[in-house]
């Protein structure tokens, strides 16, 4: 019998620069997800939440997704490939909406490693720059940034351990 656990993150000598990863799956964002996240973040702009005003007040004529959230999506689904071991996130260095994100698009994202820098304090971890692109379903990029991580080397990881025995004995 063999036990697989599942990736969910690296470490900081799995990164290399230019290599791409393409995160699975995508979202479609529902006028339902858009709306609570305003309400979370105490963002109540008309534009997100109102669709009469959104339909006769606005230059797109509907509602359109709060930006954030679209970063955010993008964010959280590069977490199992880029930030899932890592001990921090340092920094967004840039953050660009490109095109408008509205109720019903589906998002999907794609990180780059622009560089891996080891600690020069520390020798048990280092620092990884990468870059990720949204997309709307049409292939639109809708969101880009730039961030800095912080990650462990593998033989400084602390070991992930579940609060329980084995299940299968």
């Amino acid at each position: 019998m063999t036990t697989y656990d599942r990736p969910f993150g690296r470490y900081l000598e799995d990164f290399t620069p230019g290599d791409i990863y393409r995160h699975w799956p995508g979202k479609t964002i529902t006028e339902a997800d858009d709306h609570l996240f305003c309400m979370i973040t105490m963002n109540h702009h008309p534009l997100h939440t109102n669709q009469w005003f959104a339909e006769n007040e606005t230059v797109h004529g509907k509602n359109v997704v709060v930006g954030n959230l679209v970063y955010s999506l993008a964010l959280g689904m590069s977490v199992p490939d880029v930030s899932g071991a890592a001990i921090a996130n340092l920094e967004v260095e840039s953050l660009v909406h490109r095109f408008p994100t509205f109720h019903g698009d589906t998002i999907y994202a794609e990180t780059r490693v622009l560089d891996v820098t080891e600690s020069k304090s520390r020798d048990d971890r280092g620092i990884v720059a990468v870059e990720t692109k949204a997309f709307n379903q049409r292939g639109e990029e809708v969101c880009y940034f730039r961030r800095k991580v912080m990650v462990w080397k593998r033989a400084a990881a602390p070991p992930r351990r579940r609060p329980y025995d084995d299940a299968w004995d």
